[in-house]
């Protein structure tokens, strides 16, 4: 695949900035999203929005973050750094998301905004522990998505906040369009779990043209930070000014490369892996 262009040795790179809560396993999450963007010579800037209790067997607490922190985090970022992109991930209350809308629109991250905004709407782990409280998937379709350049939800995360049970080309087409109607520029459906399949393919939305990008599914059990680490690499593109279908292509290759590359770690799911890209360096 083709990198992103690294910034020579002494200059400033490219920033982008993660809002999302934190993995102390160190699979996904802030730490992913971290690792991402470090891999891809990106700057990467933080704003915890929680902290989470968790290995890889799941996720037993959390705590959230104040959301004037929260929001304060963005705010003092912002304005001294400066950043190319930002993406969300883990937001964990209605006060939190309303608190990084507002502060987002502020400074000028969003649609239709300089700096855009990949939303990954995490609603809970991959083993099914909550990592949002219910009452605010309403702010998410209503408060967050209008102002996102980018939604990436799994398939899981689309039946909480459209209804829609996506199994087939027919019903991904009817999610991107409740996604992007709920007011995001575009709409990513991700088809990595849709396990009935031999490939996997991501379908992109912008209200008029579906885009599909697909690969080979990876036979694997160790993809935890998976969503995380595909939005990250988009934020990242996104910052080098890379259009949407061009930044989606590219973090669609970056995490199908990550998760070959994923690793056993614990008694549960390993995370995938951007440490693949050190190794191809040591052998370039």
């Amino acid at each position: 695949m083709k990198f992103l262009p690294l910034t020579p040795n002494g200059e400033t790179p490219v920033r982008a900035l993660t809002i999302a809560g934190t993995d102390s396993g160190g699979g996904a999450g802030i730490q992913a999203d971290s690792r991402t963007m470090a891999l891809l010579g990106v700057h990467a800037c933080v704003a915890v929005a929680a902290v989470t209790v968790q290995n890889t067997v799941g996720v037993t607490g959390f705590h959230e973050i104040p959301p004037d922190v929260v929001a304060a985090q963005v705010r003092s970022v912002v304005s001294d750094i400066g950043v190319g992109a930002a993406k969300t991930g883990m937001l964990a209350s209605t006060a939190i998301i309303e608190a990084v809308t507002a502060v987002c629109t502020e400074v000028g991250i969003g649609r239709d905004q300089p700096v855009p905004l990949v939303v990954d709407p995490v609603c809970a782990s991959m083993h099914g522990d909550p990592l949002l409280h219910a009452e605010a998937l309403d702010a998410i379709r209503h408060t967050l998505f209008p102002i996102a350049s980018l939604v990436t939800p799994n398939l899981d995360e689309i039946r909480l906040i459209t209804g829609i049970d996506v199994v087939d080309d027919s019903t991904a087409r009817r999610a991107a369009e409740a996604l992007h109607g709920l007011g995001a520029q575009w709409a990513l459906v991700k088809g990595g779990h849709l396990r009935t399949s031999t490939h996997s393919t991501d379908l992109l939305f912008d209200g008029d043209t579906f885009l599909e990008f697909t690969s080979e599914r990876i036979a694997t059990g160790n993809d935890h930070g998976g969503g995380d680490t595909l939005a990250a690499s988009i934020a990242c593109a996104l910052a080098h000014g890379y259009s949407m279908p061009d930044a989606v292509a590219f973090g669609k290759d970056w995490v199908t490369r990550c998760l070959a590359a994923s690793y056993d770690l614990g008694a549960g799911h390993g995370p995938v892996s951007p440490l693949w890209r050190l190794h191809e360096s040591e052998n370039a």
